[in-house]
C-alpha cells in the first residue's frame, strides 16, 4: 500500500511540475509578447514620421530645414526653417532644467534625509498633487499671474516670453524628479550609511560622499525623464511662452517650441499637403530628440551603474 501511495505522489508530483512548466513557459511567454508589442510600436511611429516626412524632405531639402531661420508654412511665401523651433524648445526646456535640477535635488535630500515624519507626511503629498495638476493649469499660471511677475522684475519687451516658459516647465519638472530620486535615495542600503557614520562621517559627509554617489543612476533618470517632460510639453509651453516664431536665443523674447507648432499648425494643414508633410518633419525632429535625452541618459546609467549587494 506504502509503495502504491508513493508512486501515485510522483505521478501527482510530476503532473503539477508539468502544469507549473506549462504555466510558467505561457506567462513567459505573454510577457515577452508584451515587451515586443512595446518596441514594435515605437518602431511604428518611427516609421509613420519618416514615410510622411519623406515626400518633405524630397520637396524642401533638409539643407533648407536645418538651416532656415524663418517659419512660416501657411505664408504667400512659405518659409520652412526649423531653426526658430528648435531655438524655442531647447531655450525653454534647458533653461527650465537649470531652474529644476537644483530645487530639485535639494528637495529631494531633504525629503529623503533630513525632514522628520510629520514634514514628510505633508510635503511628499504635495509633491505628488503637483504632479498630478494637468498642465492647462499650470500654463494659466504662467499667462496671468508669472508673466506679470516676470515683468515687474525684468520689464521685458515680451509678457509672454521664453522665461516664462522656462520657469512654469520647472515647476513641472520638480516632481517627477523628486518622486524618482527620492525612491533612488532610500533605495541605497542603510549599512552604507551607518558605516560611514562609523568612520566619523558628518551626515553631510555622508549625504554628499556616500548616498548620493550611490543613488546617482537614478537621479539621472529622474532628471532624464524630466527634461523629456519639458521637451515634450505642449499645453503650458503653448499659454506662456508667445508663440512668436524667430530664431534667437534671448531668454526674455517670445518664443514658439516644436509642440506648440504641431499644435497651432496641424488643424490648418490639409492632408497630404506640403504643410501636412513638413509637420510630420517637424515631429520627427522632436521624436528624435527625445530618443537621443533617452538615449544619453541610458549610457550615463549604465556607466554609472553600481550594484549593491
Amino acid at each position: 500500500m506504502n509503495g502504491w501511495e508513493n508512486r501515485m505522489e510522483i505521478k501527482i508530483y510530476k503532473r503539477e511540475n508539468r502544469v507549473r512548466r506549462y504555466a510558467e513557459s505561457g506567462i513567459t511567454g505573454v510577457l515577452g509578447v508584451c515587451g515586443i508589442f512595446s518596441v514594435l510600436i515605437l518602431a511604428l511611429v518611427f516609421i509613420f514620421l519618416i514615410t510622411n516626412s519623406i515626400p518633405f524632405f524630397q520637396s524642401v531639402g533638409l539643407t533648407n530645414f536645418f538651416t532656415g531661420t524663418q517659419w512660416d508654412p501657411f505664408g504667400s511665401e512659405a518659409m520652412w526653417g526649423v531653426l526658430p523651433l528648435l531655438s524655442g524648445t531647447l531655450l525653454v526646456s534647458f533653461v527650465g532644467a537649470i531652474i529644476a535640477i537644483p530645487i530639485g535635488l535639494g528637495c529631494t535630500i531633504y525629503l529623503s534625509e533630513l525632514a522628520d515624519s510629520k514634514i514628510k507626511k505633508i510635503l511628499k503629498p504635495a509633491i505628488e498633487i503637483l504632479a498630478g495638476v494637468p498642465s492647462v493649469i499650470y500654463g494659466l499660471f504662467a499667462a496671468l499671474v508669472l508673466s506679470n511677475w516676470i515683468m515687474e522684475l525684468f520689464d521685458p519687451l515680451y509678457r509672454l516670453n521664453a522665461l516664462n516658459g522656462a520657469i512654469i516647465l520647472a515647476i513641472m519638472m520638480i516632481p517627477i524628479q523628486v518622486s524618482i530620486s527620492e525612491e533612488a535615495l532610500n533605495a541605497v542600503p542603510r549599512n552604507l550609511r551607518e558605516a560611514s557614520y562609523a568612520m566619523g562621517a558628518t551626515r553631510w559627509e555622508t549625504i554628499k560622499g556616500v548616498i548620493i554617489p550611490a543613488a546617482l543612476p537614478g537621479i539621472i533618470a529622474s532628471i532624464a525623464l524630466a527634461i523629456g517632460r519639458a521637451v515634450g510639453e505642449t499645453m503650458a509651453v503653448l499659454m506662456a511662452t508667445g508663440n512668436a516664431s524667430q530664431f534667437s536665443f534671448d531668454i526674455l523674447t517670445s518664443v514658439r517650441t516644436m509642440t506648440a507648432a504641431l499644435a497651432i499648425d496641424v488643424p490648418e494643414a490639409a492632408i497630404g499637403s506640403l504643410q501636412y508633410q513638413g509637420l510630420f518633419a517637424v515631429g520627427l525632429l522632436l521624436f528624435i530628440i527625445t530618443f537621443v535625452i533617452n538615449l544619453i541618459a541610458d549610457m550615463v546609467l549604465s556607466k554609472y551603474q553600481e550594484t549593491y549587494k
